[in-house]
């Protein structure tokens, strides 16, 4: 006779402390199996075996591991597509339901529904939860029920709903003695499932409470250790939104807006799904991007001849890791300077960051390209020579990742940016004159 459980699923949520899923699931008073899916289905158009991620989310997999194994239970892992990976755990289990956290993103979306569908038919509930937001879906609307699309209004609404009862904890510690009780089992390692472990150090789940509360002055210059590197920890779970916004509300409201701004971004891309494909404002997909693909590589490599675009370049490349700041430089230089399409960047970026989430890269791409909702003006183009003179302005940022700068090896720059400035206006202005017009 198969073990009667409820199951907890794993995704973006990768933690055992204040989890929600995993706080229902074990009040249920059922055994709860803890899960975690290696989704063939994402790992599968991954082209590089050492793709950063695989190591954070494996080590965090491991801590998980090792914190059930000491309650008595263990963490099940597949390598399938999540409906074999179920198909396989009804024959281990009598499961009853399933909790899991909600995601976000269109293929979760789908993910989630062939899942609900395949359980619904065996009899088994399908719940999913709030955790990754303070806020979701349909919990901050205009008055007459349709999302917000600017974000300083969703803001000021999503500030004025916040209250102590969307930051609380769920205390999951409660309820421990509810998993379900079998052997250690170990993680399959990064080699069996086809990627190689990269040697790093990772930022720690806990914010430094210093730089939250210096977050307004210090968070534009890359040379300082001015931000918390936190966008790791929320994209995998890693670390609880609501104990973050505890502290934001504590120490800095400029922190707390950066945290705002990420779930603006998240309801966009759930009201909005068209966005990962297309311009958030038609009438930007008439533009007549020049697309240059040797131009293209010389940013991806950080050989522009413009010293703070490459050196962000190059802090990317290096690490999985670039500073918000030049992520806005560096964006504008692509789209603007050199006339390439935003969706290049955006797929550069997707592969190479740590803390890739595609609610915040696309919304971060769109609004430097001007295309997105409440994005920069087309016609607002960064100076990137005026921005390092602003935010490095000793060149401590560019001489640490661009050592060959101001000497005869550095690369001549690819455009000027003045000339480069008046072709993407008037380039812009073109796309724009007609919005009527069709697009392509």
């Amino acid at each position: 006779m198969l073990p009667r459980v409820n199951i907890c699923w794993l995704r973006r949520d990768l933690r055992l402390h204040d989890q929600a899923a995993l706080y229902y699931a074990l009040r249920k008073g059922l055994p709860v199996v803890v899960i975690f899916i290696f989704d063939r289905h994402i790992l599968d158009t991954l082209d590089n075996p050492y793709d950063r991620r695989l190591t954070f989310i494996h080590a965090q997999l491991e801590k998980i591991n090792q914190q059930l194994i000491r309650l008595g239970s263990t963490l099940i892992t597949f390598h399938d597509t999540p409906l074999a990976a179920f198909q396989k755990l009804i024959q281990q289990f009598d499961v009853q339901e399933v909790y899991t956290n909600r995601d976000y993103e269109p293929y979760a979306r789908q993910r989630d529904q062939q899942v609900a569908a395949f359980l619904q038919e065996k009899g088994i509930a399908f719940h999913d939860y709030k955790d990754q937001v303070i806020f979701d879906r349909d919990e901050i609307l205009k008055p007459d029920g349709s999302p917000y699309t600017v974000y300083t209004p969703y803001m000021k609404q999503w500030k004025q709903k916040l209250n102590a009862f969307y930051t609380r904890s769920y205390p999951v510690e409660k309820y421990a003695g509810h998993f379900f009780q079998m052997p250690a089992l170990s993680l399959p390692s990064l080699e069996s499932i086809g990627f190689r472990p990269v040697y790093m150090s990772f930022p720690p789940a806990e914010p430094d409470e210093e730089t939250i509360r210096h977050y307004h002055e210090w968070r534009d210059y890359p040379a300082k250790e001015g931000t918390t590197k936190m966008s790791v920890h929320l994209r995998f779970g890693t670390v609880s939104i609501r104990e973050l916004v505890r502290k934001a509300q504590a120490l800095n409201e400029t922190y707390l807006n950066e945290l705002i701004w990420r779930e603006f971004y998240q309801m966009i891309l759930w009201h909005f799904p068209h966005v990962v494909h297309q311009s958030f404002k038609p009438e930007f997909d008439r533009m007549e991007w020049l697309n240059d693909e040797q131009a293209f590589q010389r940013w991806c490599e950080g050989c522009t001849g413009c010293p703070i675009v490459d050196a962000g370049m190059r802090q990317l490349n290096a690490t999985g890791y670039m500073h918000n700041r030049l992520r806005m430089i560096t964006a504008s230089y692509l789209t603007k300077d050199l006339l390439i399409d935003w969706r290049w960047g955006e797929a550069y970026f997707a592969k190479q960051l740590l803390d890739y989430d595609l609610a915040s890269n696309n919304g971060g791409w769109q609004w430097a390209a001007g295309c997105g909702c409440d994005a920069a003006p087309y016609f607002r183009i960064f100076n990137p020579d005026l921005q390092a003179t602003r935010f490095d302005p000793d060149l401590a940022f560019i001489k640490k990742w661009v050592p060959e700068y101001a000497t005869p090896e550095y690369p001549v720059p690819i455009v000027s940016h003045e000339e480069a400035r008046k072709r993407c206006i008037e380039t812009y202005s073109r796309a724009l004159k007609d919005k009527m017009k069709p697009a392509r």
